[in-house]
């Protein structure tokens, strides 16, 4: 039976429509590609005041800068981020490419998209590098691990610092979810 979801999802085309709808019942707005016209966003902005929105992008670099320019124009949009190892059939990347489960899972595990002021950020770039997720060699290995440990997509990381902070994690949780990693090697 599909999971029945009341916020709008917004995809890039067609075909991710078509493979969200075998999962999910559900409205669409589609971008049709990277630039994302006026008329789309005047049209998610007026809509985000009475239904939610939830940006599910591919894992690439247009699909992130439709996620950015939406979450830019349209506050308190939730984003939904699919692995790119899992979105990856046939030399294409995306969501209509995507794993069942893996966009079962991002859906499940929405992240709410606020604009975090410098001075309120609980997590800073020196604590990224203290912990090792920044300027060591395997860094980009533990940053994977966090990533997919709260479900954020790839990030470098700037991003990481971003989303973690967009997302309220406090560095005591940082620290103990690095822990577990640290445990499991």
């Amino acid at each position: 039976m599909k999971k029945k979801l009341k916020p709008v999802i917004v995809v890039e085309g067609k075909s991710d429509v078509n493979k969200l709808s075998l999962l999910v019942d559900a409205d669409f707005v589609i971008t049709n590609g990277s630039e994302v016209s006026c008329e789309t966003i005047d049209y998610l902005t007026s809509l985000s005041s009475f239904r939610q929105i939830i940006i599910l992008t591919d894992p690439d670099y247009p699909g992130m800068k439709i996620r950015n320019i939406i979450n830019q124009a349209i506050p308190h949009c939730y984003n939904a981020f699919i692995r790119k190892e899992k979105a990856i059939k046939h030399h294409k990347v995306g969501v209509a490419e995507c794993d069942d489960q893996e966009i079962l899972n991002a859906l499940d595990n929405l992240l709410l998209y606020k604009e975090i002021d410098v001075n309120d950020r609980e997590i800073e770039e020196k604590d990224l590098f203290l912990l090792g997720l920044s300027g060591k060699d395997n860094s980009s290995k533990k940053r994977d691990y966090l990533s997919s440990y709260y479900h954020l997509g790839k990030v470098n990381a700037k991003t990481l610092l971003k989303r973690l902070n967009m997302i309220g994690v406090t560095l005591i949780e940082l620290k103990e979810v690095m822990d577990k990693y640290e445990d499991c090697k």
